[in-house]
């Protein structure tokens, strides 16, 4: 039987094995577990008289999740759309037939796949198919993919579907992967440095290694010669969001004229200071929401904590950058 290519420390059959979560043979339970990991999810076994073996072995570490599972049985997978996530997908034995929008890929040792939020899916999952799972949350991916482009996103992320594996790039991709497995295989307790390098590694490797919309750019060396005082001021934007500042404080921070501060984010980053502060607060606001559960808190005082006082364009923003209302967010 084909197998994964690389060779971890640890055995594939070991992989996770002090994690693992979930060891049954009810579809039901098996479908939950789905839910509980990755969203919403409708599980039917193929043929009838079928049955499944569900192994599920899972840790999360920040914002990422790596996994190893398998259903045993020929099973179809009609998840919900991934809004929060993209998920990577590599067997280690058997293959998946997985159908992403209108495009079709035979995931297999060879060939993996990752599968964008907001991208309708059904997978279709052989006889004794085992495979490797990572999910990376979107706010992660967006925030190491803006720090390498050294300004902010205008559009979401969107990766090429397929994930070659026996290609240069992939023995790249699975060297960063034999090393996170075997990390989150061995070590059960990480310091907060490791596993911020684990991640750091991870999503950087996936976004400079495998196509998206963003290649182009990620491999020119344009960021790397804006001049110091505009990363100052992004820094400075980090930082004080949540504060009342303006052009004036932006620019007597950073020791330059108001003037040399739009035309340093007008050439080197393609907007303006202002709009760089929004769009921080608009990301913050989306992160906010996702931590908060409907009941405790509302759109509107969360809009208003980071300085958003005209609800009609906060709104109107809020969907054009993420694709839904700030409501929605805040009910899933």
């Amino acid at each position: 039987m084909e197998q994964l290519s690389f060779r971890p420390v640890t055995p594939p059959e070991a992989v996770l094995s002090r994690y693992e979560i979930c060891r049954t043979d009810d579809l039901e339970e098996a479908r939950q577990w789905g839910e509980k990991i990755f969203c919403e999810n409708r599980l039917c076994v193929v043929d009838s008289k079928g049955s499944v073996n569900t192994r599920i072995y899972y840790r999360r570490v920040g914002s990422i999740g790596i996994g190893r599972m398998s259903y045993g049985g020929a099973v179809t997978i009609k998840p919900g759309v991934l809004d929060t996530f993209a998920l990577i997908q590599m067997p280690i034995y058997g293959e998946e037939q997985i159908q992403l929008g209108k495009q079709h890929v035979l995931c297999n040792p060879r060939l993996g796949t990752v599968i964008n939020a907001h991208t309708p899916t059904v997978i279709n999952h052989t006889p004794n198919t085992e495979k490797l799972i990572m999910r990376i949350d979107r706010s992660l991916l967006e925030r190491h993919c803006q720090q390498l482009l050294g300004r902010t996103l205008r559009n979401n992320i969107e990766f090429e579907s397929g994930l070659p594996l026996d290609t240069a790039a992939g023995a790249r991709w699975l060297r960063m992967v034999s090393w996170v497995y075997d990390s989150l295989s061995v070590d059960d307790e990480l310091s907060p440095l490791m596993a911020a390098q684990l991640e750091s590694g991870l999503v950087n490797m996936l976004l400079t290694n495998q196509p998206n919309s963003y290649s182009a750019e990620l491999c020119t060396e344009g960021p790397s010669l804006a001049p110091s005082f505009v990363k100052r001021v992004e820094r400075y934007i980090e930082d004080h969001a949540h504060e009342p500042i303006s052009i004036v404080d932006m620019a007597e921070h950073a020791g330059v004229s108001s003037r040399s501060l739009f035309t340093g984010f007008r050439r080197y980053r393609n907007t303006s200071p202002m709009l760089y502060l929004k769009e921080v607060r608009l990301r913050r606001v989306n992160e906010e929401l996702q931590r908060l559960s409907t009941g405790r808190d509302t759109v509107t005082a969360v809009a208003f904590r980071w300085g958003f006082s005209h609800l009609g364009h906060f709104t109107t923003d809020y969907k054009r950058r993420f694709g839904e209302s700030p409501s929605e967010t805040l009910a899933r």
